[in-house]
């Protein structure tokens, strides 16, 4: 088996990280508008919420997600991933060991992993996962204790190195999409910008436009990839 049988499936642009507390609205009133707004995958990542709340959260986001053919990201806990039958979860290098979660969550699920150094990047063509975090590329106020930041040169390392999707995180703003683009990211995560927009379907209709124009443009240039 495919150590990243899923992994043609992980290029879905705006990577859409929820944040009830910037947003100041629940989870799924936040899914709605994204999704309206044209959202392709959304991760729930709640440091805060217990593990029954994860659960109920995610049974309403997963019922959303499926009907509106969106892929659903379960963020740190592969259990709850496979209760509420999430398309998959995403780890940290802090959580548990990926095989280990690929053995829970089964062969038909994604499996993300979140990286920070080009060696971590490298490590994870040998791990069973689909797609791979980098950042955080800019400095970011939405993750508590986070890894210092890397610059947008470790995403254009890594494409040069790692044979996987590549979601960038950290501190990305709309005016940084095209950069990102041109380095390399396959998706770009949002999160502060996105969930502190007074409106959230215009911003994601924004966001998508912008990834897309960026993503044209850089594929009309000589050698890209």
């Amino acid at each position: 088996m495919s150590l990243h049988r899923h992994a043609e499936k992980c290029r879905w642009g705006i990577y859409v990280i929820l944040d009830r507390y910037l947003a100041k609205k629940s989870h799924l009133e936040i899914a709605r508008e994204v999704i309206a707004g044209g959202a392709r995958v959304i991760q729930l990542r709640d440091k805060h919420a217990s593990r029954s709340e994860l659960v109920e959260i995610g049974r309403e986001l997963r019922q959303l997600t499926r009907a509106a053919g969106v892929t659903f990201i379960v963020n740190d806990y592969p259990e709850v991933a496979v209760e509420v039958d999430a398309d998959g979860v995403h780890l940290g290098q802090e959580d548990r060991a990926v095989h280990e979660a690929r053995q829970l969550v089964g062969r038909d699920k994604i499996v993300g992993l979140s990286t920070h150094t080009l060696d971590q990047a490298l490590a994870a063509m040998e791990l069973p996962v689909d797609y791979i975090g980098v950042g955080p590329v800019y400095a970011t106020s939405t993750k508590e204790n986070p890894w210092p930041v890397v610059g947008v040169e470790l995403v254009r390392k890594v494409k040069k190195r790692v044979a996987l999707p590549i979601v960038a995180i950290g501190g990305i703003t709309e005016q940084c999409i095209p950069e990102l683009v041109a380095a390399g990211a396959d998706n770009v995560a949002m999160i502060g910008e996105l969930m502190r927009a007074a409106h959230l379907r215009e911003k994601m209709e924004s966001l998508v436009q912008t990834f897309e124009n960026a993503k044209a443009l850089f594929e009309q240039q000589p050698g890209a990839r």
